[in-house]
């Protein structure tokens, strides 16, 4: 059996992975298509720092260049996109714009606040994005927090926090989630289980760095 670090497909035949039809399927690289999406890639990333144009103009130019290839299909590659993944993480934007909306957000920090919880000030601040991070994911925890992040230093916080409470919990990150779909795919078994043996010791000491890193800068 074929190993890749700690996950072994013997774990998947043991989930009955196999049974269920999953197998490993090795799609051959491609340098030239691969080259092309890092090219594209690097240029809307500039493009999105300094160009004038609206974003998402530019993001529908750059799947537009993608799409157009004499020896790759448009709806092969399409076919290639996890639908069901882009679905899920428009629907936390959503879910997250709408509860601001409702006003509980507000009044939750409110209420904190009165308890002397004060999500403005960096510990406080620090504690409420690894817990919201493996509660509604990393992404949604930030947009929630980020009317409190007052703080000069709030934009480092909530990035470095967030990103690396994400590893705790599969749920704590959309990338988690994608990475898991894409080893069930290959007949490989993540579960939450296995995921915890890796992700709790790295989460812990990354985020006690980070706290001693951020203590010093504050």
């Amino acid at each position: 059996m074929a190993e890749w670090g700690r996950w072994r497909e013997e774990d998947a035949v043991a989930n009955n992975v196999v049974a269920l039809g999953l197998q490993r399927a090795d799609v051959p690289f491609n340098a030239w298509q691969t080259t092309k999406g890092f090219v594209i890639a690097a240029v809307l990333l500039i493009a999105f720092l300094v160009a004038p144009w609206p974003t998402e103009h530019m993001a529908l130019v750059g799947a537009g260049i993608l799409l157009m290839s004499r020896k790759l299909h448009s709806r092969n590659m399409l076919g290639l996109v996890d639908w069901e993944l882009l679905v899920l993480f428009m629907s936390l934007f959503v879910v997250n714009h709408a509860l601001q909306r409702t006003g509980i957000t507000a009044d939750a920090i409110h209420h904190l606040s009165s308890l002397g919880v004060h999500l403005d000030q960096p510990e406080s601040l620090f504690a409420a994005t690894f817990l919201l991070s493996n509660i509604v994911s990393n992404v949604p925890a930030v947009m929630l927090l980020l009317p409190v992040a007052q703080h000069e230093m709030s934009g480092l916080l909530l990035a470095l926090v967030s990103t690396l409470a994400g590893n705790l919990l599969i749920v704590g990150s959309i990338a988690n989630i994608i990475v898991v779909d894409a080893a069930a795919r290959r007949g490989i078994v993540i579960d939450w289980k296995c995921h915890a043996r890796v992700g709790i010791p790295v989460t812990v000491l990354t985020l006690a760095v980070s706290a001693v890193y951020l203590a010093l800068r504050f």
